[in-house]
C-alpha cells in the first residue's frame, strides 16, 4: 500500500500543500523529510508521539528523516495563546537538545541510505546577524499574513514580544537551510503549525525558487474533548526517570473504549486487519481491553524495550494475584506501587489492618476487619484471615515493600523505611 493511502485510513493528514503532488514527488523519491521538535522542556512526552510516529513511518517507506531538535527556536518559544512562554538560559536548553535527541534514538534508524540525521537550528541561527536576518529572512514574510495567525490575533490584545512574533521567521529560515544543505523537500508536524509551515513553504520558493511540499497531522484529543497525554498524575513524559515504564505502559492500557481504536491507528504498526479485528474486540468484550493491552505492550516495548516491557506486563499481571510479587525487579516494583498507592511506615510493627488502612485500599481499621473476615484482604497475594497480625519482615518483598489487596480489584502498597 502506497503510504499516502496508509495515512489516509488512519487519519494522518488534516491538511497539506497538495496530496496529488506529494504522492508525485514521493513516487519520483528520493525524498528528504524534516520534522523539528522544540527543546521546552528536559524531555518529550506523548504528546510529541504523533509526529515521531509519523516520521517512523515515513521513514520505513523509504523517506530520509532529519530530525531537528531546536537549539534556537527552543530558546524563544512559539507564540502559544495562554500567554508569554518563560525563556530559559541558553546553557540549560543544550542540555535538554542532547536529551531529547537521545529520546528520539528508538524510534528511528540512524544506518543505511536513508538513515535519519539529527540537526540542530541554532548551528545555522547562531551564524546570523541581526542585520542580515531582518534582510535575508524578514524581508520576505509581510507582516499582515504573520498578524492574521490565530493565536497571533488572540494574543495581540493581551500582548505579545516581538520575539514570538519573529518564531515563524525563525522556523520557516530552517526549512530553506535544510533545503539548502541536506536536500529537503518535505515538512510535517502538529496541526497547530500549519501557518509556520505553509509560510516555510512560501519563503523556500522566494528564496530559492524551489516547490517543497508539507503536511500536518490531527491534534489528538480524548472522545470527551480533553488533551490527550494528561493524567490525574500529570504529563505522560517519554524519560522513564519522569514517568516509569509501568506508569507509560498504564497510560494506553486505561485508553478509554472511544479512544483506543483511534490511537491504534495514530501509533500502532499493526496491519489493518489487526486493528480491525481489535475493533471488533473492544465492541464485543470492552472488558477484555485486548485493544489498550496489545497498543501498551507496542508502545512500551518500543520506547523502553522488550525485556523492561515483560517486566511491566508481569507486574500488572503479580499485582492483581496472576504472578509471582517476588520474582519482581525491585524498581519495576516501586513503579507499580507508586502508581497503585504506595503509604509509607517509619516503624516496624506494622499490622495487615493498619497497612489496608493506610494504604488507601479500606477507608477504616473496621472495615479491614470486615474484609479479612469475608476472606478478601490479601498481602502479597496471600490471603490474611488475622488483621491484627504484625507483618513479619521476611514477609516484604525486597526487604522492604508489601503489596495489599482487597477482592479481585483493590490494589495498593506499602514500604517500611528504617
Amino acid at each position: 500500500m502506497h503510504i499516502l493511502d496508509d495515512f489516509a485510513w488512519r487519519g494522518l493528514i488534516q491538511d497539506s500543500t497538495g496530496i496529488d503532488a506529494l504522492r508525485e514527488h514521493i513516487d519520483a523519491g528520493p525524498v528528504t523529510f524534516y520534522v523539528g521538535f522544540d527543546p521546552t522542556a528536559v524531555s518529550l512526552h506523548v504528546g510529541h508521539l504523533m509526529q515521531v510516529i509519523t516520521a517512523r513511518r515515513l521513514q520505513r517507506a523509504g523517506l530520509k528523516p532529519l530530525l531537528l531538535v531546536g537549539g534556537a527556536t527552543g530558546q524563544i518559544g512559539d507564540p502559544k495563546e495562554a500567554g508569554e512562554r518563560s525563556i530559559n538560559p541558553p546553557e540549560v536548553v543544550a542540555g535538554w537538545v542532547e536529551k531529547i535527541r537521545a529520546q528520539l534514538s528508538p524510534f528511528v534508524t540512524y544506518d543505511g541510505e536513508n538513515g535519519a540525521i539529527p540537526v540542530n537550528n541554532l548551528d545555522w541561527t547562531s551564524e546570523m546577524g541581526v542585520v542580515e536576518f531582518l534582510r535575508d529572512v524578514g524581508k520576505h514574510f509581510p507582516v499582515s499574513k504573520m498578524l492574521a495567525r490565530e493565536v497571533v490575533r488572540a494574543r495581540l490584545e493581551s500582548g505579545i514580544s516581538f520575539t514570538e512574533f519573529s518564531y515563524q521567521l525563525l522556523q520557516s529560515n530552517d526549512f530553506y537551510e535544510l533545503h539548502r544543505r541536506h536536500g529537503c523537500t518535505l515538512q510535517f508536524g502538529g496541526s497547530d503549525q500549519w501557518g509556520n509551515i505553509t509560510a516555510g513553504v512560501d519563503f523556500v520558493r522566494r528564496k530559492a525558487a524551489e516547490h517543497v511540499h508539507a503536511f500536518v497531522t490531527p491534534l489528538v484529543l480524548k472522545a470527551d474533548g480533553t488533551k490527550f497525554g494528561k493524567t490525574e498524575g500529570g504529563t505522560v513524559w517519554l524519560d522513564p526517570e519522569l514517568t516509569s515504564p509501568y506508569a507509560f505502559y498504564q497510560f494506553w492500557v486505561n485508553a478509554a473504549d472511544a479512544d483506543v481504536v483511534g490511537y491504534l491507528k495514530y501509533f500502532s504498526f499493526k496491519s489493518h486487519e489487526e486493528i480491525e479485528e481489535l475493533e471488533r474486540a473492544t465492541a464485543e468484550k470492552p472488558a477484555a481491553r485486548l485493544a489498550q493491552k496489545a497498543l501498551a505492550e507496542e508502545m512500551t516495548t518500543l520506547l523502553h524495550g522488550a525485556e523492561e516491557t515483560a517486566h511491566v506486563v508481569a507486574a500488572s499481571q503479580a499485582l492483581f494475584g496472576r504472578g509471582e510479587l517476588a520474582e519482581l525487579p525491585e524498581s519495576t516494583l516501586r513503579a507499580a506501587l507508586v502508581e497503585a498507592g504506595l503509604a509509607e511506615f517509619t516503624k516496624p510493627d506494622v499490622t495487615v489492618a493498619e497497612a489496608m488502612k493506610e494504604s488507601g485500599v479500606v477507608a477504616s481499621l473496621g472495615e479491614a476487619r470486615r474484609a479479612a473476615k469475608e476472606g478478601g484482604a490479601y498481602l502479597n497475594n496471600v490471603r490474611v484471615s488475622d488483621p491484627a497480625a504484625v507483618i513479619d519482615p521476611s514477609d516484604l518483598l525486597h526487604g522492604r515493600y508489601g503489596v495489599i489487596r482487597r477482592g479481585k480489584r483493590t490494589v495498593a502498597g506499602f514500604e517500611v523505611v528504617s
